[in-house]
């Protein structure tokens, strides 16, 4: 398929900053910030966290309970989890694991993030040795361990080129290398469908991918729908992608809230955000006000039209 000029070049369409519309200098504070008292409907019970081995990348026997998205993050006062079904995309980002509280964010060579104002907590997920796992990357990176965890065989993601890249035929021995702008088929040893052979994989689709691909893969969903899983990101360069972790809901007025977390440039740990620009008790958590035309995350401001949703599997939608 024709290709336009330079779209392959590795690493042009991550994360790159400074965003024209950056948060990092504050928003306003929307005119609906205050949460509404409401009467508390019960809430629905959580199903049981997934199996601690579908989590692939963790060491045997690190998995704690405790130390999870769902048990850290609490729905705020007057909100409740919004119900999931249980092996769904949302329900294994509700239980992701998490390092102990307070650890800092690194970057892929072990030095600090230069803000470390804007995590309340830091995914227990590796970030590779190179710079390679930045925003889009580690919003596929999330996908992909999922799909992994169910069938290795369903994970594929596109090149900015527009080339479909599966998982399987990776496995299998049909490779891929880059000419030019050119994709091209590239015999490769037959492996089994390993995590670590999955992991050089990724790797290959992050140096290859980005925010304008991964753009592509999502449909467009309007604030109002969000659900765990949703992404909200702008394609291209400079460009970034937030990934939703979880959603709680206001009974008495239907009202969302949600948890965010991202990568960053350069490549770094994923991390659980902070909301900075909110004093009525949300902590960490985010209302993407459906009235208002922006989206305000502590690195970066997204228009209200910049949610995306992943459409691979329709069970877990």
């Amino acid at each position: 398929m024709p290709k336009a000029h330079l779209l392959l070049l590795p690493f042009l369409l991550n994360c790159t900053g400074p965003n024209p519309e950056s948060a990092a200098t504050g928003l306003p504070a929307t005119a609906d910030t205050a949460i509404a008292a409401a009467a508390e409907a019960p809430a629905p019970p959580l199903p049981d966290p997934p199996a601690p081995e579908l989590y692939a990348w963790l060491p045997a026997g690190r998995y704690r309970a405790a130390q999870t998205v769902a048990a850290r993050f609490a729905p705020p006062k007057g909100y409740q989890r919004v119900a999931v079904a249980a092996g769904s995309f949302g329900h294994w980002l509700r239980y992701l694991p998490l390092l102990p509280a307070g650890a800092p964010v690194k970057l892929y060579n072990g030095q600090l993030k230069d803000r470390q104002d804007v995590h309340a907590a830091v995914l227990d997920m590796d970030v590779g040795s190179r710079d390679l796992q930045q925003c889009a990357d580690a919003v596929i990176r999330l996908r992909a361990e999922y799909l992994f965890s169910q069938n290795p065989d369903q994970v594929h993601f596109h090149l900015t080129s527009g080339d479909d890249i599966g998982f399987r035929d990776w496995y299998s021995g049909r490779g891929f290398r880059v000419k030019g702008n050119d994709v091209l088929p590239a015999a490769r040893p037959a492996e089994a469908p390993s995590h670590p052979n999955f992991r050089r994989y990724l790797d290959q689709i992050f140096t290859y991918a980005g925010t304008l691909s991964l753009s592509k893969e999502l449909q467009p969903t309007p604030l109002a729908q969000v659900q765990a899983g949703d992404v909200l990101i702008r394609g291209g360069s400079p460009g970034h992608a937030v990934l939703v972790l979880d959603v709680a809901v206001q009974p008495a007025t239907g009202r969302r809230v949600v948890l965010l977390a991202q990568s960053y440039m350069p490549a770094q740990q994923m991390h659980v955000l902070t909301n900075l620009y909110d004093d009525t008790g949300l902590g960490a958590w985010f209302y993407l006000d459906p009235a208002q035309s922006r989206v305000g995350t502590p690195e970066w401001t997204f228009r209200s039209t910049e949610l995306g949703r992943f459409v691979q599997l329709q069970e877990d939608l």
